[in-house]
């Protein structure tokens, strides 16, 4: 019985002593500032590589390991994307039919910590169809978050461009990396 009143005591002390402190194995809640993203498509036809992009400013927060606001929503002006050449600008807005799929989104929700960079769920929304990726890896620069998706064209039911009565050929695969730079 004194045993049991001690080992109470005791029990009671710890949890007065420890009550107030803050458990170690939660991860912080912590939020990452952005001010600009950038979206590269890249890819290969039988003339070369190909590299098509698009930058805009965009000032919003990326909320890490928080119950609440951990969705980032950001929508991209597909008319923006720039190719270095007039020919294969227009040919990627044909492919991606810019006039009737004007906007793509991309949706990162239920970020979390994964070593020095981050584990998030990817919706990727373009033309009608939506890509979803679980447990997709953003990694973490000083200076920004970035994430990379190699991906067919016809995984989004898109045909790719043929020209010159099919001398030039654009590949079927074509890689996507965008970057939210940090503030």
């Amino acid at each position: 019985m004194k045993t049991r009143f001690q080992i109470l005591i005791m029990g009671l002390v710890l949890f007065f002593l420890l009550g107030s402190a803050k458990p170690t194995f939660f991860p912080e809640d912590s939020a990452v500032v952005i001010n600009k993203i950038k979206i590269e498509i890249t890819g290969l036809s039988t003339v070369g590589k190909y590299n098509c992009s698009n930058t805009f400013n965009v000032k919003d927060t990326v909320y890490v390991n928080c119950l609440k606001n951990n969705t980032f929503n950001t929508e991209i002006k597909m008319t923006d994307f720039d190719c270095g050449n007039k020919i294969m600008t227009k040919d990627l807005q044909g492919t991606v039919k810019v006039k009737k799929f004007p906007n793509s989104t991309v949706s990162i929700s239920d970020i979390k910590p994964n070593g020095k960079n981050y584990k998030c769920k990817l919706n990727f929304y373009i033309t009608d169809k939506t890509l979803k990726y679980k447990d997709f890896i953003l990694y973490n620069t000083d200076d920004k978050i970035q994430g990379t998706l190699s991906l067919k064209f016809s995984d989004i039911e898109l045909e790719p461009p043929v020209k010159m009565a099919g001398l030039i050929k654009v590949k079927d695969d074509i890689v996507i990396n965008f970057s939210l730079y940090k503030k």
